[in-house]
């Protein structure tokens, strides 16, 4: 029986870890945008709407 008790407070333990890291993980805005990597990938680099591009464009003309 005593096992069995350590076994079940191991698991409660190792599930408020889980619990708290998944929150801290949240509120920190990690899971905010899912779709923009999958979308920027498909961007030219060249392209002027990017931030930091405009003035690579201008100096090239």
């Amino acid at each position: 029986m005593d096992a069995l008790s350590m076994t079940i407070l191991l698991g409660v333990l190792v599930m408020l870890v889980v619990v708290i890291a998944f929150v801290l993980t949240v509120k920190s805005g990690q899971y905010d945008d899912l779709d923009g990597p999958a979308h920027r990938i498909l961007m030219d680099d060249d392209d002027p709407r990017i931030p930091g591009n405009r003035n690579k464009n201008n100096e090239l003309k």
